[in-house]
């Protein structure tokens, strides 16, 4: 790829804009690439009994998991960035091949240590899989247009969150947990090929550096949190020093961090991208998010199979509700945007919904059933399915075109990290009312070995009748206490989506950014297009 000098002919855009069927084409592939990063970890997480299994080291099952997520976090930004400098076709399929080769590593693993390292290259590539994805889009459509497309794209989202558990548990019953990682191969090879022939993006190459030293202390800082928020309170006392020092390195890097991002050329992360009032608003969207999201679906199913008695298949089937309320607004919303060039309304309403969500899900109890449940739950997801594509449409119309990618970025990024404190935060606190009400119903030894010990759903039935009541009722309480504080987090969504001003979208890719700090920026009122 030759150097271009000229900075008109980088951001030079196609010939041509290319028709909704060449759209539709490119889309296909980039869905696929999608579907690989978010289905990756819920197939796994239902064939990781039988892997343990086989390649023993229980005591490492975290790290699995970990390994993956702490990876992916940590490269997202680089491979934005590196889209940005060097053109995204490339690099998103070398983020694609890099996924590949983890893939076939991890499905050839003879134990478990090499199973994470795998996991961790795996994560590598699956970091340049979504970001670069939202990032092509926003290359060939301009924001106006976006939100149809977009909402596609989310729909993914869903559809990986109710296909990945069964499929995983279909692989490793008919064929071996190996396929749960070889699966990826051919999707992934598809997915190259639909690329490579359909995509035209602009060839560029702009002549920077790019800021390793920002990347390396970013990825500390991100190590740290990610670390801190998986063994605080499990591994390790949240008191400990071992979380104490993770958490001072956290904030160490991310100090040194932002002193070197102010002085480098060609930032990681641009920090003047946060002068923007829109993209620092659709930002913490973002976060708020990725909090309630994971929160809700990691911990849901602990109600539905130890109150409700549902089984494991049967509580992944018993989340189609949340999923079907984020796919169906989340093509709507798109549509309805393109069409209005509205999207602060749908923000309001989805950041009010999903707190209120949150909110009547925090009043179940050990009467409540599995259809109030579900209500509950579609309501939760039509409040995010407003909420997650129209964060990105507005961080990318508030960014100039050389800055999509680190705009996409961000987004990933920081959706990544609220999910993981929302998962270790509402984790305390549902296990902490868990052990307070255990110790208070059976007092603290026999409540002590419930918590401590391997109780699954299935051994429920067989405790004594005082016992089961009390675990459940124990369960029904840590929900309880864990979603309403969510739901107390979601307000400040609400807040953040106030704070939103509605600026035109831009009707081509070459168009300057809209800011919400522009005073001559006006609300869109340009006529629908089908």
């Amino acid at each position: 790829m030759d150097k271009v000098s000229d900075p008109a002919a980088i951001e030079a855009p196609p010939a041509s804009a290319p028709s909704k069927r060449e759209i539709y084409t490119v889309m296909s592939g980039l869905m696929i690439a999608m579907l690989l990063a978010m289905l990756d970890n819920l197939i796994v997480g239902t064939a990781m009994p039988t892997i343990v299994g086989e390649l023993g080291g229980l005591e490492h099952l975290s790290w699995v998991v970990t390994a993956y997520a702490l990876t992916t976090a940590v490269t997202t930004p680089v491979w934005a960035k590196l889209g940005d400098l060097y053109g995204r076709k490339g690099v998103f399929m070398a983020s694609i091949a890099v996924f590949l080769l983890g893939s076939a590593l991890a499905g050839l693993s003879q134990n478990m240590v090499g199973l994470i390292g795998f996991r961790g290259i795996q994560g590598i590539g699956a970091g340049g899989l979504m970001v670069g994805a939202m990032a092509i889009i926003g290359d060939l459509v301009p924001p106006r247009d976006r939100g149809r497309y977009q909402g596609l794209m989310a729909a993914v989202m869903p559809l990986a969150f109710i296909g990945g558990p069964l499929l995983g548990g279909f692989l490793t019953d008919n064929l071996s947990w190996r396929w749960a990682f070889y699966i990826n191969l051919p999707l992934g090879a598809l997915a190259l090929v639909v690329i490579w022939f359909t995509m035209h993006l602009p060839r560029y190459r702009r002549d920077a550096k790019v800021d390793w030293l920002g990347a390396g202390l970013l990825a500390v800082a991100i190590a740290g949190l990610t670390l801190l928020t998986t063994w605080g309170g499990s591994q390790y006392a949240w008191g400990s020093w071992q979380i104490i020092g993770l958490g001072v390195l956290a904030v160490v890097a991310t100090i040194a961090f932002l002193q070197v991002e102010r002085r480098v050329a060609e930032p990681i992360l641009s920090l003047g991208l946060f002068r923007s009032r829109n993209f620092t608003a659709a930002t913490l969207m973002t976060f708020l998010t990725g909090f309630g999201m994971f929160g809700a679906v990691t911990y849901l199913p602990q109600f539905q199979q130890f109150v409700q008695g549902a089984s494991a298949t049967g509580s992944g089937l018993l989340l189609l509700p949340l999923m079907a309320g984020m796919l169906v607004t989340s093509v709507i919303g798109g549509q309805f945007v393109s069409r209005t060039g509205r999207y602060k309304v749908p923000m309001v309403v989805g950041a009010l919904l999903m707190a209120g969500g949150l909110g009547l899900l925090s009043t179940m109890g050990l009467g409540t059933t599995r259809v109030t449940t579900s209500a509950f739950m579609v309501l939760l997801g039509i409040g995010m399915g407003l909420m997650m594509q129209n964060t990105m449409l507005v961080m990318q119309n508030s960014v100039a075109q050389r800055d999509l990618g680190a705009a996409s970025g961000v987004n990933n990024l920081f959706r990544t990290i609220g999910g993981s404190l929302g998962v270790a935060l509402l984790g305390v606190l549902y296990t902490r009312n868990v052990q307070d009400v255990l110790a208070e119903r059976l007092g603290g030894d026999q409540g002590a070995q419930l918590t401590h010990g391997q109780l699954t759903p299935a051994m429920l039935g067989g405790l004594p009748a005082n016992v089961r009541n009390a675990f459940q009722a124990a369960v029904a309480e840590g929900i309880t206490s864990a979603y309403l504080w969510a739901a107390a987090v979601a307000v400040l969504a609400v807040v953040a989506a106030l704070f939103i001003r509605e600026v035109a979208l831009r009707g081509s890719i070459t168009a300057p950014p809209a800011t919400a700090d522009d005073s001559n920026a006006q609300p869109s009122t340009e006529p629908g297009r089908s």
